[in-house]
């Protein structure tokens, strides 16, 4: 469940998953970019056993995608559109040639 408590380190209040295993309480810090967590939210929690303490808040947005994750693959996407566009910006003159005396062949509808 979410609780907005105070943060000594941050010095603000802030969202934490409260949840309990082996009878004592744990507290995680429940923030992410661009998601808002509104007090008494249930949130599925998922742990190892060996390491509670750093458990984290099972969500699509911030556990199976990362904002960083989304970063460098818009960043990849702009740089393999930038190199395609490099390459088939200058053409050499046999390859207007070729494109210019470009044909399509008359294909059959149907073959029989």
């Amino acid at each position: 469940m979410v609780h907005w408590m105070y943060d000594s380190r941050s010095q603000r209040t802030i969202p934490k998953a409260l949840f309990r295993y082996n009878s004592k309480n744990y507290a995680i810090d429940a923030r992410y970019v661009f998601r808002s967590l509104p007090e008494g939210k249930k949130l599925t929690v998922i742990f190892e056993k060996e390491a509670v303490s750093q458990a984290a808040v099972f969500a699509f947005w911030g556990y199976w995608l990362r904002w960083q994750e989304v970063l460098v693959s818009v960043i990849l996407l702009l740089v393999l559109f930038q190199m395609a566009v490099i390459i088939t910006k200058n053409p050499t003159p046999e390859a207007l040639l070729e494109q210019m005396e470009y044909k399509e062949e008359k294909k059959r509808k149907y073959i029989g």
